[in-house]
């Protein structure tokens, strides 16, 4: 029995995701459009970007995946829930998974199962979908097709696994003094990273991870264990490049739904590419934003997993370098003639 807004709200997205799980292509705009408004607002990663409604989702963004991938399934690892700026939103990640048969964005097919990491967020009002953020990693896909043309990843690159707990499909009734208490601790983690010029010990990152806390970030930067290793691997390269970034909070939502907090904001961080250090960028003093969708899992009192996608192909868009282009001459024997 549904007993408050954010359990009646993941149980219309249901639609949504069996949808996507038993993939009937000749159905799933119909189920899209049960779940969608048809002025949707759908942000999506570059390349893909904006489109609208069901119908434009379905044409622009899973029509050709499913082109691709024909046996696509959806498969959740956390869907979770709550209220920011006076919205309710939902949060899922998860894996598309699949074998990938045919070309998707100039991807060469490799005939095998692949797995493409999403987070994504729904705002719903009056039982609709009225907006879509969402980043599906696809450098993740470019290299499983051994296609990827940047620089290798710092950190380690498998695949993302769901929450150690296995309770990231959150059933429960909402609870709110759990919920609150993970989103303070999150906040003042993130309020803590503010201080960085100030050095290592001013953002006290001990005070809010766990030491054996695991950092999923996006393919092309790759996972980290432990607070070491989220520097090494992510976080020194990415202040070093960009030490005047700044998180829009803001201007996103901020939710928690018992352990889980998600952020998503279109875009949610801007920053300066000022010094070296990041993906080999050169520092160019080109200014950027940057979609970076988020999920923390705390337990005990710290934070013990977070899972990051950054949508690297639009920060490589803004400073002029075409990755697909690169991509295609990385790839040019195996390219439709």
């Amino acid at each position: 029995m549904v007993t408050d807004v954010h359990q009646h709200n993941k149980a219309l997205i249901g639609a949504f995701r069996r949808a996507l799980y038993d993939c009937d292509v000749s159905m799933l705009k119909a189920q899209l459009r049960k779940v969608f408004a048809p002025d949707a607002q759908i942000h999506l990663a570059t390349p893909l970007e904006d489109m609208i409604g069901a119908d434009g989702l379905f044409e622009q963004a899973y029509q050709p995946l499913l082109a691709a991938i024909p046996d696509l399934e959806r498969r959740d690892f956390i869907v979770m829930a709550g209220a920011s700026r006076g919205d309710n939103w939902i949060g899922c990640a998860g894996h598309y998974i699949g074998v990938f048969e045919q070309p998707w964005l100039d991807i060469p097919p490799t005939q095998h199962a692949i797995a493409m990491r999403y987070h994504e967020f729904f705002r719903i009002v009056d039982d609709q979908i009225v907006e879509m953020q969402a980043l599906w990693d696809i450098p993740q896909v470019m290299m499983q097709a051994h296609a990827w043309p940047m620089s290798p990843s710092l950190g380690a690159e498998w695949l993302v696994p769901g929450p150690a707990t296995q309770g990231g499909l959150i059933s429960a009734p909402y609870d709110n003094a759990r919920s609150d208490a993970s989103l303070k601790l999150v906040g003042a983690m993130l309020a803590g990273l503010k201080r960085s010029p100030e050095g290592m010990e001013a953002m006290q990152l001990d005070r809010y991870w766990h030491p054996k806390m695991l950092w999923y970030g996006p393919a092309g930067i790759g996972v980290a264990r432990r607070i070491s290793g989220f520097r090494n691997w992510h976080q020194i390269p990415f202040l070093n490049g960009m030490p005047d970034r700044q998180a829009i909070l803001d201007a996103g939502a901020f939710f928690a739904d018992g352990d889980y907090v998600g952020f998503t904001a279109w875009p949610g961080m801007k920053m300066t590419i000022s010094g070296d250090g990041w993906l080999g960028i050169a520092p160019s003093n080109q200014a950027i934003t940057m979609r970076s969708l988020d999920f923390w899992r705390c337990e005990n009192g710290l934070i013990r997993e977070n899972w990051v996608l950054v949508d690297l192909l639009h920060a490589y868009r803004q400073i002029g370098v075409d990755v697909f282009a690169r991509m295609r001459e990385l790839t040019y024997a195996r390219q439709p003639r």
